[in-house]
């Protein structure tokens, strides 16, 4: 079963009350806190998204197909026979969500469940026997182009392939190891290894199904509801209050507990990590790997005992209202049981913040500024909060005191994020202006502008993005290209997400009810997004001014590859012009650019490595004897040898931190690790090596 997330953070806007007040329902729908969920959702899904579905016969086929392949995409758990029993549903959703039903939903779970006791038995019972190694055949890997088998011995058949290949890959990786382990001096046999990798192949699918078996019901209920927000656009969806509360914590980087990640184990949940300054950390008795065994609130007497708790449910136990105290009860890994008083307080997620560093240029004395955005965060709901804008600003304004020749703005894996961030951030460029064009479904155009006239920097600017920057990457990137304010540089294009996603409260949509909520938050596309020139980035993304080879760039990825997805369009350009830096010697610097990247032996190893990354990435089918599947993947490791060290060279030799942010820095030994994989990481990037290369263009052909 796999779960529909988003990889991405949507160009969102702040819904504010008076938005509720104007569109509240006619009238409150009847029925139970599930049925009420599932009607005012798609009660405004139809009033408010950009582009609503009729919700008929054909929507109701999409959502059936969606959602099965959702459940078993890799095709492991159902038969024909599950598909016949479904097959009555696949016309009848659109009624069923009308009524408030959830037949479909109950009918897939009581399939699933019971698909989930027969596959358990069969895995059990194929583990149970020595594989033999040598005998052949191969398997065809399925997937949601594949069809179901017809039967359960087909399915019993496929389980047993499926195991067989999940063993040989282990057997032939630990033969290897053990090769090269010189200190071994008597090597196992592969049957030797077939038990021992047998056995801890059992304990791992074991584990696997007792999380599926367990998974909460409001989690696969949710999963169901996503499947009909998805026949509206790849980035409409359902956040139960939990999942709407953990949106929040990413997008602010911000949240009150303990400071500490969690992750199931055995029984019970595990400290995965320690948050660098948060409570649990500065009072250094939780450590990683401590394992929780019961959670005591305040002044309360009575310990809550987690055993075969969620996750989900232990960190709502965990966190709290800062100044608030959590006792827990952990065990440690030398075995001893304590007590642990932890003072919940603010927790801030510094990794997920603007970073800079000094980097050496090629020219002689050069310095350029580098600026790493992970996303365009917000926390709207602290005065004291971090805004990307903000951050990036004083990142700016600290790289200019040291009189920096150029910058590189680093968007690269950025999903995006506060559309008024972003809109500010582009502004610190320009004079003011516009920055980016919304329209709603009724065609009514809204121009948001930087209303700023000051420019806070006005010097040569790259800007770096890569096939994963979307949204509110493409929003600054297209801007500063329609300006010809920067260079943008990257691989073939940007994700190409041109939408603006609302935040819609279902409580605050509907009165009364109070007995069944809170009903959860919906996301949905009120609004697409323009270029200033009048093109939309939604599907084509953004096209660099300059292209550098990409290891990925074979790959099919991006908006065009999601379900669904809305269609470009375009409108009338908005008027635009600034006199700041204007690059009108844009096909010199193409040509420089090019000319060093078809001599650079990095980046065309980059473009050979990019046809073997999509030749695996296309293959499979596999042998199921040890000899042939030894010879594939010695064959796939040796080409794969090849490109090993591909990014390990140090290009960059100067790489610095500003004197400003040392101190916080080395205030403790994690953070100053970070900071050096940071800093070691921009040193052997070959991206950044030719950024700074074209700044350095940029300064020659500006003179």
């Amino acid at each position: 079963m796999k779960f529909r997330g988003t990889i991405l953070f949507s160009a969102l806007f702040v819904v504010v009350a008076a938005f509720y007040a104007a569109y509240l329902p006619q009238a409150t729908p009847p029925g139970n806190k599930d049925a009420v969920i599932i009607q005012t959702m798609m009660a405004n899904l139809q009033r408010f998204h950009y582009q609503p579905k009729a919700i008929d016969d054909e929507f109701s086929q999409k959502v059936f197909d969606y959602y099965i392949d959702d459940m078993d995409g890799a095709r492991l758990f159902f038969t024909a026979e599950d598909l016949a029993a479904f097959a009555p549903h696949k016309t009848r959703i659109d009624d069923e969500v009308n009524e408030g039903s959830y037949a479909f939903f109950d009918l897939m779970q009581e399939r699933w469940t019971a698909a989930l006791n027969k596959t358990q038995g069969y895995y059990r019972e194929i583990l149970a026997q020595p594989m033999d190694l040598n005998r052949g055949g191969e398997i065809s890997l399925r997937d949601e182009k594949s069809d179901w088998v017809k039967s359960d011995k087909e399915l019993r058949q496929y389980w047993a392939d499926y195991l067989k290949r999940d063993v040989l890959n282990q057997v032939v990786d630990k033969l290897e190891e053990n090769e090269q382990d010189e200190e071994l001096t008597e090597k196992p046999t592969a049957a030797e290894i077939e038990v021992e990798v047998r056995a801890k192949t059992l304990e791992r699918y074991d584990k696997w199904f007792e999380r599926m078996h367990k998974a909460n019901i409001s989690i696969r209920r949710s999963q169901y509801l996503n499947a009909l927000t998805a026949m509206f656009d790849p980035h409409t969806s359902y956040y139960r209050p939990k999942d709407k509360e953990s949106f929040d914590i990413s997008f602010s980087g911000r949240l009150e507990g303990i400071g500490a990640t969690l992750q199931t184990f055995e029984n019970y949940t595990k400290v995965a990590t320690i948050v660098v300054g948060g409570p649990a950390w500065k009072g250094k008795d939780l450590q990683e790997d401590d394992v929780i065994l019961a959670v005591r609130q305040g002044n309360e007497e009575e310990s809550l005992d987690i055993k075969d708790m969620e996750v989900e449910d232990v960190v709502q136990f965990i966190r709290g209202d800062k100044g608030t105290t959590v006792h827990l009860k952990v065990r440690k890994p030398d075995g001893t049981i304590k007590e642990i008083s932890i003072v919940r307080d603010i927790v801030v997620i510094d990794d997920r913040f603007a970073k800079s560093l000094i980097v050496d240029g090629p020219g002689e004395g050069e310095k350029i500024g580098y600026i790493n955005l992970p996303s365009f965060y917000a926390d709207f709901e602290h005065e004291d909060g971090h805004f990307s804008a903000k951050d990036i600003k004083l990142e700016l304004d600290k790289l200019k005191d040291r009189d920096v020749d150029g910058i590189i703005l680093d968007l690269r894996n950025n999903g995006g994020g506060s559309l008024k961030d972003v809109v500010d951030m582009t502004g610190f460029f320009i004079p003011q202006g516009p920055i980016v064009q919304v329209a709603g479904r009724g065609g009514q155009k809204e121009v948001l502008r930087d209303t700023d006239p000051k420019v806070y920097y006005d010097g040569p600017l790259v800007v770096l993005v890569n096939q994963y920057s979307a949204s509110a990457s493409e929003i600054l990137a297209a801007a500063l290209q329609d300006y010809q304010r920067a260079v943008i540089v990257g691989s073939t294009s940007t994700f190409g997400k041109g939408t603006v996603q609302r935040f819609i409260d279902l409580d605050r949509t509907i009165p009364g009810l109070a007995e069944v909520k809170p009903l959860g938050t919906v996301k949905l596309t009120m609004q697409k997004f323009y270029r200033i020139d009048g093109g939309s980035t939604q599907l084509r993304g953004v096209v660099p001014d300059i292209v550098l080879p990409d290891s990925r760039s074979l790959i099919e990825t991006g908006e065009r590859q999601q379900t669904g997805p809305l269609a470009w369009s375009k409108i009338d350009a908005a008027e635009y012009y600034q006199d700041v830096y204007r690059i009108d010697f844009m096909d010199d610097l193409r040509e420089r650019s090019n000319n060093r990247v078809a001599l650079n032996p990095t980046f065309q190893r980059i473009q050979e490595n990019a046809k073997r990354v999509k030749r695996q990435s296309d293959q499979n089918t596999y042998p199921l004897s040890l000899a042939a599947y030894q010879a594939l993947e010695k064959a796939n490791q040796k080409e794969a040898e090849q490109y090993k060290d591909l990014y390990d060279q140090v290009v960059i030799p100067g790489v610095y931190n500003l004197d400003v942010d040392l101190e916080e820095i080395q205030v403790d030994e994690s953070k100053d690790a970070r900071n050096t994989d940071f800093k070691k990481g921009v040193s052997k990037d070959v991206y950044i090596q030719e950024a700074l290369n074209i700044i350095h263009d940029m300064r020659q052909l500006r003179k």
